[in-house]
């Protein structure tokens, strides 16, 4: 008997009778493989075997569940168990994605020395090293003799059979795009590849109670690479950011079932390893220039934890028809609605000017409390007049020119008090807080033109 040919999306996983340019469902180009399905007798044999998320045969009673064994482990690295929610959760499934040399083989090998010594066996299967390779990497990082157990393998099945054969406490697969299942013909990486592996290990991860990390590459546009169904899949999934020519790396969480999204770890990257750091907003500001017209301080917050950051501004005139407008570390789009802001409700010309906006150190900000600090960066530098010394800012800026409150208030103005800083610019639904460091003053504004006039002599 003919066996039936089926091709699917390797963006969304829709799946036709036969090749398209396009696919129907999400519209991508060039993205529909073939893809031959599992042979009946394979299914026959899956049906009979019994997958399962639990030790237990059966249901049980909610009130006679027991929780002792989800307390967390750490990974011996204090920002790395920050952005997990406070260490690894026993039985957790995590993704980890990020460019090329990042640092992500670095970092999950030192946590796997750490999970090795304290905690027994550690299986660390790569796809993409070879055994030498990461060996090399481990004399460099200096890890010392440990049972962590190095596995060059991509065949799924040969994976499963070294967790059942070795049952390690931590479990590290890189790359999920590299392993491929005996069940299906189709190349590595390809959509029905991705899922059966995750789902796999997801039940040997569940099932046997071992916290399990994936390694995913990313496409050119930042997003990791797969279905979006390995996302879905996974309990937590983390971002490895950083510019190629900055010496720090975070990692952010974009979903945790186990803790806050949003988190942030922030990691400087030296001859020995990733290094944690423990305070961000000093490595931020280490460089920051005295009396510098437009130079602003934001207090920011990255899931629970407040950062300063600095907002640069250059406002020159424009030697083109058309005014350009440039941001980096924030969003393009907002700057051009606060520079409308700025003409209309404080009377700033800003039609004929090149505006660049950059936040030092490589770092994104994102939320809406950072309007407060471009706004001052840019009307700093338009009138070559410096922000006055000792000073932070933070609030959202609304189209009426109002200063609008933001979150978590008082752990921004304590991260300024302890930074040093004597003033911080705030909304009014946000002064007072609850409770004022000491050394610190709190200045209340209620608009844009307040807000400058606060901020620097204009």
């Amino acid at each position: 008997m003919k066996q039936k040919i089926v091709f699917a999306c390797q963006e969304c996983g829709a799946q036709s009778s036969k090749w398209m340019g396009r696919c129907g469902d999400c519209g991508a180009w060039n993205s529909i493989v073939e893809e031959r399905p599992v042979p009946e007798a394979v299914m026959a044999g899956a049906i009979e075997k019994r997958y399962s998320l639990a030790v237990a045969a059966g249901p049980q009673l909610y009130a006679d569940i027991s929780i002792l064994n989800a307390q967390r482990l750490s990974t011996g690295i204090g920002e790395f168990d920050r952005v997990l929610g406070g260490g690894v959760v026993p039985g957790s499934l995590v993704l980890i994605g990020g460019e090329p040399g990042i640092g992500k083989s670095t970092l999950l090998l030192q946590a796997a020395a750490h999970f090795a010594r304290e905690f027994g066996p550690v299986l660390y299967s790569s796809g993409e090293e070879s055994e030498h390779q990461i060996k090399a990497r481990g004399e460099r990082l200096g890890i010392e003799r440990a049972p962590l157990y190095i596995l060059a393998e991509t065949c799924l099945e040969r994976i499963l059979e070294e967790i059942a054969r070795l049952k390690p406490s931590f479990i590290i697969v890189d790359s999920i795009q590299t392993v491929f299942s005996l069940k299906f013909q189709s190349a590595p990486g390809s959509i029905g590849q991705v899922r059966e592996a995750a789902t796999q290990l997801l039940f040997a991860a569940k099932g046997q109670n071992i916290p399990t990390f994936l390694v995913g590459h990313v496409t050119k546009d930042g997003n990791l690479a797969g279905p979006k169904a390995l996302e879905h899949i996974v309990d937590t999934v983390l971002y490895f950011e950083g510019e190629r020519h900055h010496s720090h790396r975070v990692v952010r969480a974009v979903k945790n079932r186990f803790g806050a999204i949003s988190e942030l770890g922030v990691f400087e990257m030296t001859g020995t390893g990733l290094h944690a750091v423990p305070n961000p907003s000093q490595l931020f500001l280490a460089e920051r220039p005295a009396n510098a017209p437009g130079s602003a301080v934001l207090c920011c917050m990255e899931g629970s934890r407040p950062l300063l950051v600095e907002v640069q501004s250059l406002v020159s005139s424009t030697s083109y028809g058309t005014a350009r407008r440039m941001a980096s570390g924030v969003d393009q789009n907002r700057l051009s609605l606060l520079l409308a802001v700025l003409e209309k409700r404080a009377g700033l010309n800003l039609t004929g000017e090149d505006v660049f906006v950059n936040v030092a150190g490589g770092m994104t900000v994102d939320e809406p409390a950072a309007d407060l600090g471009i706004v001052a960066a840019v009307a700093s530098s338009i009138r070559n007049r410096p922000i006055k010394d000792g000073t932070a800012v933070f609030g959202e800026v609304g189209l009426a020119g109002e200063i609008r409150g933001a979150t978590q208030a008082p752990l921004r103005v304590r991260e300024a008090a302890q930074m040093g800083f004597s003033r911080c610019v705030l909304p009014p639904g946000n002064c007072p807080p609850t409770d004022v460091p000491p050394g610190i003053q709190l200045v209340e504004v209620k608009t844009v033109v307040d807000a400058l006039d606060a901020v620097m002599d204009w």
